[in-house]
């Protein structure tokens, strides 16, 4: 259903963002010719075949890492021990039409694809991990429900000021009984006189409760079916929350042990009001939409864990070439050596598992497998990254100036969230036939 999105013609947005990343922090970016989605179309139709990215693609990953370097790696520290969302970060980040990059430029996207998308986040990983969710979450979870599923009006309404990064998305999925057992879903939403009216709370919810936080994609019970043997089921259906609206109150942020930088907090419901047409999509094909959001965020979430280990790699490197032992560098040293060679070759074949999924799904092939697969070993891999890391830096690494202290905090996460490696591996075995 999105393949229009690698079409010809497609993502001059952000291939203009490409040619203009020398003039980076400054320069709004004009519009140009070249297409990032088209330019990545052969690598996609032939996913495990041609192992090289697209020159638009690369040209894209050095676009971002070049941004990551010179505008989110200097504040990093800061922002995660002030526990200050990135406000200046996401304002450039839709100036450069990366807030927005799998959707369709007539909504204000980049046009960009899949596996566009995962480049950019994990070259923002790579640096921090609290810009990379704030924009992962933003993109997966909050924006794509509306442009998957939504009315033509809802997208029009929606995108552009989402895609722009004008308004971050949210998606209201876990609650305190409603967590890896997803449908358990307690919030209910009732039908009266054209409007819902919705009651129940959700909680670790990312993006609903800063000053830019223009709506949440919510669960809810709407009814009851008759399911399978004649029994009664529960009817789950979507709704559009904007901020602001009465009744809807975004709780005070958590205190996390990482992305301390990013917003996370509970959300209730008390008699909140709702206009009808504010259902997403079909009622009752909630639970059906959620789990293909969750498919496609997992996308995303593993280019996350792809980049902490890259970066966690990238610090370990560099402080082991310049910490010197017994008269030489400890890059000399064989044990350091392995750490090094092991960490290097399970981020190169993760970062291939991760462009399979998502050349899967710009294909229009079906993901669910490779994305689960992609998710479970990302995530191991950025604990394991992040744990060598600090081990590599000694007492250094457990000291907070040192980027892989935070990494380390932020990488645990990556096996919980977007769905535990319990479910992960639950996902893997039932999609083996097992």
């Amino acid at each position: 259903m999105e393949t229009h999105l690698s079409s010809p013609g497609a993502g001059t947005a952000l291939s203009a963002a490409i040619l203009a990343r020398k003039t980076l922090p400054t320069t709004r970016l004009p519009a140009c010719a070249s297409a990032i989605a088209f330019g990545a179309r052969v690598w996609c139709e032939n996913p495990g075949i041609e192992f090289e990215l697209s020159d638009d693609h690369r040209l894209l990953r050095e676009m971002v890492r070049d941004f990551s370097v010179q505008e989110v790696a200097p504040v990093a520290e800061e922002l995660d021990r002030t526990k200050r969302f990135p406000y200046e970060i996401i304002k450039r980040l839709g100036e450069l039409d990366l807030m927005g990059v799998p959707f369709p430029e007539r909504y204000g996207g980049a046009g960009g694809n899949s596996l566009a998308y995962a480049l950019v986040v994990e070259e923002l990983a790579r640096v921090d991990s609290s810009v990379a969710i704030t924009l992962c979450a933003h993109t997966s979870l909050g924006t794509q429900p509306i442009y998957l599923f939504g009315s033509e009006a809802q997208r029009q309404e929606w995108l552009p000021k989402l895609c722009r990064g004008e308004r971050l998305g949210a998606f209201g999925l876990t609650e305190p009984e409603a967590g890896s057992d997803a449908g358990n879903t307690r919030t209910r939403a009732v039908l009266a006189d054209g409007e819902w009216v919705i009651n129940g709370s959700k909680q670790f919810i990312t993006n609903a409760g800063t000053e830019i936080s223009g709506i949440v994609v919510i669960t809810a019970v709407s009814g009851s079916t008759v399911g399978r043997e004649g029994r009664g089921a529960r009817e789950i259906s979507n709704l559009l929350v904007p901020n602001g609206t009465p009744g809807y109150e975004p709780g005070e942020p958590y205190r996390k042990m990482g992305w301390n930088a990013s917003d996370t907090r509970p959300l209730t419901f008390t008699d909140c009001i709702v206009p009808a047409e504010n259902l997403l999509g079909v009622r009752g094909a909630g639970l059906r939409q959620f789990l293909h959001v969750l498919d496609i965020g997992r996308i995303g979430v593993s280019a996350m864990g792809v980049g902490l280990a890259q970066g966690a790699l990238d610090q370990a490197l560099a402080y082991a070439k310049q910490r010197r032992a017994f008269g030489k560098p400890i890059s000399k040293f064989q044990s350091i050596q392995v750490k090094l060679a092991d960490l290097s070759t399970e981020i190169e074949a993760t970062r291939l598992l991760v462009h399979k999924a998502a050349c899967l799904k710009d294909a229009g092939r079906n993901f669910t497998l490779t994305a689960a697969q992609a998710k479970l070993k990302s995530g191991r891999l950025a604990v394991h990254a992040a744990d060598e890391a600090v081990q590599i830096h000694g007492g250094y690494g457990y000291i907070e100036e040192y980027p892989v202290c935070r990494f380390y905090r932020d990488a645990k996460i990556l096996t919980i969230g977007e769905g535990t490696d319990e479910m992960q591996e639950l996902v893997i075995a039932r999609a083996l036939g097992a």
